[in-house]
């Protein structure tokens, strides 16, 4: 497949973003790719933020592999639907619950929901998030500070926490980190800390839930930069065009191209893979 090296200038209010209104669309299938639906066949997954972006191509990966998908979203009522008449089309069920995962009662409903409706949780992940680009770390106001920690760490936390109960051997949890986790970007100071928070997060559920001999992993994708809703509607429509050049392969990844890591990661062949961050990021070398 080839992908887009530049991108033309925009910028949406909203956010997070709509992917249907992104110029071009991001890549998120690819159609001469069919799964054989062994790696995950029959398993549940829930997706934070599955709606869009990473977490679509996830979402429809995962059912190609034989998953069964719960989407969580916050307000992308036509992004949701969108892959989920995907989804369905594999032959595979995609169950929609749109709530705020800030949200301690709503995450717990999500949960119960996603029992309620398929019986059983194998694989949570982790995704949704929010970033706020702000040129100087005194323009970062309280309430910013504060959504950004309560959707992209609290709401990791929150679903974690109420999901672990169903969770069982071989079970696996993905948290969606970033690169700026581990070099962080000057004009995403909130951001980083909590892609940091998740790194950290993983890493010691990782080792806790190993101690207590249940069987479940843990472990994280750090992708970047990729070509989400994230990017119009957080970005100045000036640097749209040049997103991703300073990689060392000179582009910005797709959705699609983060896909297969999750799904490894989801399934038995990572059985021995607990704690770990798998860089997805254009070539980047950092420190991990």
């Amino acid at each position: 497949m080839s992908f887009p090296t530049s991108f033309p200038s925009q910028h949406q209010s909203q956010h997070p973003g709509l992917e249907h209104m992104m110029n071009p669309l991001p890549v998120y299938d690819d159609d001469q790719y069919v799964g054989k639906g062994i790696m995950l066949q029959d398993k549940v997954a829930l997706i934070t933020g599955g709606d869009s972006g990473i977490g679509r191509a996830v979402a429809l990966a995962f059912a190609k592999q034989g998953a069964n998908v719960c989407i969580v979203y916050l307000n992308e009522s036509e992004d949701a639907n969108t892959i989920k008449t995907q989804i369905e089309a594999l032959g595979r069920q995609c169950f929609l619950i749109e709530t705020d995962i800030t949200d301690k009662a709503n995450c717990e409903m999500a949960i119960s929901k996603t029992i309620n409706h398929f019986n059983k949780l194998d694989i949570l992940v982790n995704n949704a998030a929010v970033q706020y680009t702000t040129q100087k770390f005194e323009l970062i106001s309280d309430a910013q500070f504060d959504k950004t920690f309560k959707t992209n760490v609290y709401g990791a936390f929150y679903m974690t926490k109420a999901a672990l109960p169903h969770l069982k051997q071989s079970s696996s949890i993905i948290n969606t980190t970033s690169v700026v986790a581990f070099h962080g970007n000057e004009t995403l100071i909130d951001y980083s800390m909590t892609k940091g928070a998740l790194v950290a997060l993983t890493r010691s559920l990782a080792m806790s839930l190993a101690k207590s001999k249940s069987g479940i992993r843990v472990n994280a994708v750090a992708p970047g930069p990729i070509w989400t809703p994230f990017i119009p509607s957080s970005m100045d429509a000036t640097q749209i065009t040049s997103f991703g050049s300073n990689t060392p392969l000179g582009r910005a990844g797709q959705p699609i191209e983060c896909a297969g890591a999750y799904v490894f990661l989801a399934s038995d062949a990572a059985s021995y893979i607990t704690g770990q961050t798998i860089h997805v990021n254009g070539g980047e070398i950092v420190n991990a």
